[in-house]
């Protein structure tokens, strides 16, 4: 299936489920409320966070009984996440201000069961473009964070979808508004439901949550305790009014820039020679991660066409859990800053990948400040700003900007620990939900030890010259 292929993907049946042992909950007089911070707050007009994995053929449970045993499993996982499974609630007030916060109703999350009889597990590493069909395999499709309080009934935080292939491979999909949660909560939710189906449904995942229980025995990191409670600058209101006036005048419906996606696999020992190639310059002490953003900036500068004295920035969002007091790994919500580098692309491309790699390594280094971050948060409560869609960013920035999130952290983004009992992810993707001209998405590569994947999205053009680009290419390893 080329690129360009849509593929069939037919809905099957439709389900809420509801979060496991919620009820002591739900039988208070008054529901739990968790109200937003200003890092939820900012992203109420943003599309969900989609990420879903492709898992092998089941060996014995298939269609209704496999789908069935998932449902059980997710509410469970729900269980431990119950907010997620609440609804958003706005509140506008006669003095023109709005506020915003989950009300863990326990109303639950969507549960969708699907079949593609033209997909099969081999269209997703015949070609580095990601097929069109893959955005299908995703619930929740065009929904903006602000839709789900905008709507009626009321919007879902969290949908899944089960997805039957052709050759009876499987594809696990979930959105989550990324009002509730960042790329970090979204994964914590994911590898505690493939944790607790695992340990649930086959006998060898029952025997070893028998041996954790009583013996303390670990086969793999635990994912971290859940925190719920929300953050919060000690000086904030709470909740946070936000003088909108009405909720739905923050949201912008602007249609992105066509994009198409691909998706780049770099080995552990390519990671390593980008690394070491960035520090021989002697700049400084570059990551792996900054020498392979530096390496896919210079390329999409050059795939883009862009003049030598045009002026580019990329943007790396980093991850606060750990760094600030009351914000451990476990903590569900937003919890980020964004790193920017910027250069001429004239610079970018004559001064090397050393260079590139220090921009953005110094860029990450200078990103936290404790003291001016409380400041920044204090200000939004006075005057708010909104982050948009990808698509108005490169609207504004005349198609010269990239983004990467979804930084994987080795404490519990374990993508390709996600064997729901019959096998480990043959790939993740990512659905169309906040994505568009200038997004690159970072996940872990399919052979651990240091390899990593890069999910690219920029025009369909200059994705072309990219995949087209020697330089760039002799990096790539494989497509899954």
């Amino acid at each position: 299936m080329g690129a360009g292929s849509v593929g069939s993907v037919r809905v099957l049946s439709r389900r809420i489920v509801r979060p496991f042992c919620h009820h002591h909950h739900l039988e208070k007089e008054e529901v739990e409320v968790i109200h937003l911070t200003p890092w939820d707050l900012r992203l109420i007009s943003i599309g969900s966070i989609q990420r879903g994995v492709l898992l092998p053929k089941p060996p014995v449970v298939h269609g209704d009984a496999l789908v069935d045993a998932l449902a059980s499993s997710f509410e469970r996982a729900l269980g431990r996440f119950y907010p997620l499974a609440g609804r958003l609630a706005a509140d506008e007030r006669e003095d023109g201000t709005v506020t915003l916060s989950l009300r863990c109703t326990g109303d639950g999350a969507e549960f969708v069961h699907a079949a593609a009889p033209d997909v099969t597990a081999a269209d997703f590493a015949t070609s580095f473009y990601v097929p069109a069909v893959v955005a299908a395999l995703f619930p929740l499709a065009e929904v903006l964070g602000a839709d789900a309080a905008l709507s009626e009934p009321l919007l879902p935080l969290v949908a899944a979808q089960v997805t039957e292939l052709a050759d009876g491979a499987v594809f696990i999909g979930m959105s989550m508004n990324h009002s509730a949660g960042d790329d970090a909560t979204f994964w914590h939710l994911f590898n505690t439901w493939s944790e607790i189906h695992r340990r649930t449904t086959t006998p060898l995942g029952m025997v070893l949550a028998v041996a954790q229980k009583w013996f303390g025995f670990l086969t793999k990191p635990q994912p971290p305790p859940v925190l719920l409670e929300r953050w919060f600058v000690d000086t904030s209101p709470v909740p946070i009014p936000m003088r909108i006036f009405k909720l739905e005048y923050i949201v912008d419906r602007r249609l992105a820039v066509q994009q198409e996606s691909c998706f780049f696999t770099f080995s552990a020992a390519s990671v390593q020679n980008l690394t070491a190639r960035a520090n021989a310059a002697g700049q400084g002490n570059i990551s792996s991660l900054e020498a392979v953003l530096a390496h896919l900036w210079r390329a999409v500068c050059r795939a883009r066409r862009l003049q030598p004295e045009q002026a580019t920035f990329y943007s790396v969002v980093i991850g606060l859990r750990g760094r600030v007091d009351g914000i451990p790994p476990g903590y569900v919500g937003n919890a980020m800053v964004f790193g920017r580098a910027e250069a001429t692309a004239g610079d970018i491309e004559q001064k090397g990948l050393g260079w590139t790699a220090l921009l953005l390594n110094r860029a990450v280094a200078s990103s936290f400040d404790e003291a001016g971050m409380r400041e920044s948060l204090q200000r939004w409560v006075t005057d708010p700003d909104f982050t948009y869609d990808m698509g108005n960013l490169q609207l504004s920035s005349g198609g010269t900007a990239l983004v990467t999130g979804g930084l994987p952290s080795p404490r519990f983004d374990d993508v390709f620990g996600n064997d729901f009992g019959w096998g480990k992810p043959l790939a993740v993707r990512s659905g169309a939900g906040n994505k568009a001209d200038g997004k690159a998405t970072v996940f872990e590569g399919p052979e651990g030890g240091g390899s990593m994947s890069l999910e690219v999205c920029i025009a369909p053009d200059a994705l072309a010259r990219l995949v087209a680009d020697k330089e760039f290419m002799e990096a790539v390893s494989m497509t899954a």
